[in-house]
């Protein structure tokens, strides 16, 4: 069906005024304003705290609590060897994978991973390393050296 002029007609809904309670008897929504007749949520000024079910034990105190966390728990950002190896850089430092995108922050702590293969002799520079990781580093002629 073409649109023009003659056929264009308003969305649903768009006519319709908003419901005002509490106007006078005559407009249907008045004396008690649509609240219903006594209770908590009939009264002015009436809030409930999320999650509210009536008095009823709310759902999040009925589920059981599950697992504690360690509060000296230190997460380490982890980056494999193969990317170490398309960097083309002999010496890699946190820095340098700040720069290209492997890690956000230098400050972070960074662990190698021994995930692909290394060619040329690297020396990297990180907070920790895999054990395979370790080895193909050093087999491949390069050097680990462990930050504090």
């Amino acid at each position: 069906m073409a649109t023009n002029l003659s056929t264009i007609r308003a969305p649903r809904k768009a006519s319709e005024k908003r419901k005002r309670v509490g106007r006078g008897m005559g407009s249907g929504m008045g004396k008690t304003a649509t609240r219903g007749n006594k209770g908590q949520r009939s009264r002015s000024g009436s809030r409930l705290m999320r999650g509210f079910e009536g008095g009823q034990m709310p759902l999040h105190r009925r589920l059981p609590k599950r697992g504690f966390t360690n509060i000296f728990r230190q997460e380490y950002a982890v980056v494999n060897l193969e990317k170490l190896a398309g960097l083309g850089e002999s010496t890699i430092t946190p820095d340098v994978l700040v720069k290209a995108g492997l890690i956000k922050r230098a400050e972070q702590l960074v662990k190698i991973l021994g995930e692909g293969e290394v060619s040329s002799a690297l020396t990297v520079q990180a907070h920790k390393f895999s054990k395979s990781a370790q080895e193909k580093i050093t087999k491949a002629g390069g050097k680990v050296e462990v930050l504090q």
